[in-house]
């Protein structure tokens, strides 16, 4: 299968975006950080809304993945990982278990990988 860890890693991240809704990840954005816990909730969920439509129209629509929005996606796992790293002992950062930092740095590993493997 071409891009396999591409799509390993796309899967990370996505199952890490459930995850980060758990551990209200909107916390430590700045614009979302004092709404309340619902409105924290239905903000964060919305804006993946049109994110998860760019892409899956991206990778699936018409003329199939373009290369170019797999080797984007692909640093963005890599730049994903770093700042998670960076922003480790935010107040409001949650992402501590085993698990969470699976998801995180398996989808960093799986852009690495497809880089190497495709480029």
């Amino acid at each position: 299968m071409n891009n396999f860890f591409f799509f390993l890693g796309f899967t990370l991240l996505l199952v890490h975006e459930m995850d980060a809704v758990r551990l209200r990840e909107w916390k430590i954005f700045p614009l979302l950080r004092n709404l309340r816990d619902e409105a924290g909730y239905v903000a964060f969920a919305a804006l993946h809304v049109p994110i998860y439509v760019l892409l899956f129209v991206g990778l699936f629509g018409g003329d199939g993945a373009s290369n170019a929005l797999i080797v984007g996606v692909d640093a963005f796992f890599i730049v994903h990982v770093v700042l998670h790293t960076v922003f480790r002992n935010h107040p409001e950062n949650r992402f501590g278990s085993t698990f969470s930092w699976a998801l995180i740095l398996g989808a960093g590993a799986c852009g690495v990988l497809d880089l190497a493997i495709t480029l």
